[in-house]
């Protein structure tokens, strides 16, 4: 069966904040990459069937997520990109490097399933006549982590009609996390991973400014699982270790997986500048214990919703640029983003059962908070 994700305040999970964990930063209305405006997301969810791996039959724990920058909007956006490492996949970002622009939404799903997804973003373009230039052309960006641990990933389940299911039901507002969408089949920090996002409001002199991202997490190595500076890998070492060995048919190693981060800003700033705050995404990553290991893809875009009459092909324009001397606090606020983004995705998560019998576990809620208090960071 599939599911369609519709996004609602009475379909949120408890988030970190919620069940008490503490985080730096003011965050937005939903503290999500929505609250940047304009931008919307949509999901399209496959779990069906379960049991012993049949290629092409299942158990399958996959999905697609979709970004729009500018919501129905085909205005491109100034945008850049950064890798920690390369082990895995974002399609269009030569060209973003080369034009300074997204022209896009972006597609999350798995490692599989980039090439459906990218194919299905350009019929979807012609369907809805989205790009209204004769002889138009353009690059989808389509991401992806691997989820085959959980996923009959082999199988090819996710289908153009998932690419336009997240596509058409993208939306505004509270976004939904943990095993949904592209990141349903997701592992993270030796724990259950998945879609998480977060956000930021930042003032900066006398202007105001909202910074947001999603994640789709599925890397890092349990020992390493740092929350508010808690070594919560290292005091759980032994919780749930034994189920490592239980893993039938993958050769994943700990601390393989990827991260996927996209982030929104409405500051002005120019693909040189997004290009220093996607730099910055690592460093949230390496907060909660990513180390960008071997058989990790960390890849991350960032884009500005900001000077909407940039794109022109005829004309020579004027756009706005923020100010190095006061990026800072925009630095700050990605990295404050990203660290409760991935915290939220792995306290949303369900524990999931998927291919084999291969079950990974949620992130123990009580006792994450049991060791926050151990260690002083709550009362």
């Amino acid at each position: 069966m599939i599911f369609c994700i519709q996004l609602s305040v009475s379909a949120q999970k408890p988030r970190a904040r919620d069940i008490g964990i503490p985080f730096e930063g003011v965050p937005g209305k939903y503290n999500a990459i929505t609250d940047v405006k304009g931008v919307e997301v949509g999901f399209s969810t496959i779990i069906e069937g379960q049991g012993k791996n049949i290629i092409g039959k299942g158990p399958a724990r996959t999905g697609v997520t979709a970004i729009f920058p500018r919501g129905q909007s085909s205005v491109p956006v100034y945008a850049n990109w950064y890798t920690l490492n390369g082990n895995g996949e974002m399609t269009g970002t030569t060209w973003i490097t080369e034009s300074g622009f997204l022209e896009t939404p972006i597609l999350i799903t798995n490692t599989n399933s980039v090439g459906v997804c990218r194919d299905a973003m350009l019929k979807w373009f012609v369907q809805k006549n989205w790009i209204k230039e004769e002889g138009w052309y353009t690059y989808p960006v389509v991401a992806e982590t691997w989820d085959g641990v959980l996923n009959d990933i082999y199988g090819f389940h996710v289908k153009e009609a998932n690419a336009f299911e997240a596509l058409n039901t993208a939306s505004s507002g509270p976004v939904k996390e943990g095993n949904v969408g592209g990141g349903t089949g997701m592992r993270c920090l030796g724990f259950k991973g998945g879609t998480g996002t977060a956000s930021r409001v930042i003032k900066i002199k006398d202007s105001t400014y909202t910074l947001g991202v999603l994640v789709q997490s599925n890397f890092g190595n349990k020992h390493n699982l740092t929350i508010a500076g808690v070594p919560i890998g290292i005091e759980l070492k032994d919780t749930l270790n034994s189920e490592i060995h239980k893993l039938a048919q993958t050769h994943a190693q700990e601390g393989d997986g990827s991260i996927i981060v996209v982030l929104a800003t409405d500051a002005p700033l120019l693909p040189h500048q997004l290009k220093r705050i996607a730099q910055r995404i690592a460093l949230g990553i390496g907060k909660v214990g990513g180390r960008g290991e071997n058989g990790s893809g960390d890849i991350f875009i960032a884009f500005s919703t900001a000077n909407p009459g940039a794109f022109n092909r005829q004309s020579v324009v004027n756009v706005k640029q923020f100010p190095n001397d006061q990026i800072n606090p925009l630095f700050e606020a990605t990295v404050q983003s990203v660290e409760e983004a991935i915290i939220n995705a792995m306290v949303a998560a369900d524990t999931m059962e998927g291919i084999n019998g291969n079950k990974s576990y949620a992130l123990p809620h009580d006792k994450v908070i049991e060791l926050l208090r151990k260690y002083g960071r709550i009362k």
